[in-house]
Order: C-alpha cells, then sequence, then structure tokens
C-alpha cells in the first residue's frame, strides 16, 4: 500500500471519529455527563490527529475539502436515522451538493 493510499485510509478514520465525536456531543448534554463528554474530546483529538498525518501526503484543502463534506453528510444522515430529524427536500438537495462536491474536487485532484 502506497502513502497516498494509506493517507486517504488515514483521513476516512478521521472523519470517522470526528462523527463518533459530533454523535457523542449529542448526549453530552452540554458537557454535564462524563463519559460522553469524554467521548467527544478523545474523538475530536484522533480527528485532528489523524488528519495531521493525512495531510503529509495529500493536499490540505482538498482533504479538509473531504473530511468537512463527508462528515457533515454522514452526520446529517446519522441525524434523520438515528435521531429521527426531519428530511426536507432542501436539506436532502444540500446534502447532495455537499456529495457532489467532495466528488469533483477528489476528480480535479487525479
Amino acid at each position: 500500500m502506497g502513502p497516498q493510499t494509506f493517507s486517504w485510509l488515514l483521513l476516512a478514520a478521521s472523519v470517522a471519529a470526528e462523527v463518533a465525536g459530533t454523535i457523542a456531543l449529542r448526549h453530552a448534554d452540554g458537557f454535564t455527563r462524563l463519559v460522553p463528554s469524554l467521548v467527544v474530546g478523545v474523538s475530536y483529538a484522533t480527528a485532528i490527529w489523524l488528519m495531521s498525518i493525512s495531510v503529509r501526503h495529500l493536499e490540505t484543502g482538498l482533504a479538509y475539502a473531504v473530511w468537512a463534506g463527508s462528515g457533515t453528510a454522514l452526520i446529517a444522515a446519522f441525524g434523520i436515522i438515528w435521531f429521527g430529524e426531519s428530511v426536507t427536500l432542501l436539506r436532502a438537495a444540500g446534502v447532495a451538493m455537499i456529495v457532489a462536491g467532495v466528488v469533483v474536487l477528489n476528480l480535479d485532484a487525479r
């Protein structure tokens, strides 16, 4: 496995850690609950650490755009699936545009 492939895997793990932290944030109740609050801190620290390693072999702007866009789309999906948040045409269109933007950025990078 080449360094760039490994960097993409680290970036995916960073997105997963950021999503886990954001889900835990919902349960931290304003940082008044210890365990979810610790999960938030550890998850966000892990996400930033993994991102910092991944940008050694990826363009920073591209990596951040993929990280932010993927995280946003995943959190929107989890909110709808797990937390019963509403699905509107505008919200669905916004998530679709985020995904399309990430795809276009990846096509341009190659």
